[in-house]
């Protein structure tokens, strides 16, 4: 039975409340005087950010997004013993501060990049499946919502099938990487609707955003 203390549960509070800093939002307001949330999709992540301020700034909230995930868990890997369930819950911490902001009333993004942050310190491999299938997926379609979805399966099944074929019985990283998935694939319901139905927006790659 893993010990836990004081520290593992601030750490979990930590991850929590930066994954709450609403990146797409800051930007928007420090450097735009706009408030993501009025234009686009409505969304505070990197895709609507890229819409409507343009490529260069949704690469940089794509890459602070993830950059929040990935420093929740390095930290929980480095301050916590291997093998503590406190590494994945505050992986999953992280990513619900994106999904359900603190500092936004609870109405956040979708989590793909904070996850994709996360997951980065804890199946890498996995990862680098999963932004192959988004990459390829996003070209061919333009639908990022499309290739958030499959990505997210992929990493799934890939994660899934390492861990299978290596015989961890990490449950607390299986259940971490089930039920982020299924959050992702529920958050972007939507999406699939308006996919379906043809009305979904393609993203267009600009130098600056829609005015």
């Amino acid at each position: 039975m893993p010990q836990i203390n004081l520290s593992s549960w601030i750490l979990l509070i930590f991850a929590y409340l930066l994954g709450s800093v609403p990146i797409g939002w800051i930007v928007g307001r420090i450097f735009f005087r706009m408030d993501i949330r009025k234009g686009g999709s409505g969304n505070i992540g990197a895709t609507n950010a890229l819409r409507m301020f343009g490529t260069v700034t949704g690469i940089i909230v794509l890459l602070l997004d993830m950059g929040k995930g990935l420093l929740a868990v390095l930290l929980a890997k480095t301050w916590l013993m291997p093998g503590s369930p406190f590494i994945s819950l505050c992986a999953l911490a992280v990513i619900f501060g994106h999904v359900f902001p603190l500092y936004l009333g609870f109405k956040g993004g979708k989590g793909v990049a904070t996850a994709g942050g996360a997951f980065l310190a804890l199946a890498p491999l996995s990862v680098l499946v999963a932004i192959c299938v988004f990459v390829i997926i996003v070209a061919l379609s333009r639908y990022v919502s499309l290739g958030s979805i499959l990505g997210a399966m992929a990493f799934l099944g890939h994660a899934l099938w390492q861990i299978s074929r290596r015989g961890i019985s990490d449950y607390a990283l299986l259940a971490l990487i089930t039920i982020v998935v299924l959050m992702i694939v529920i958050k972007h319901r939507a999406n699939l609707q308006r996919i379906l139905g043809g009305t979904e927006n393609k993203i267009a790659f600009t130098r600056q955003g829609k005015k």
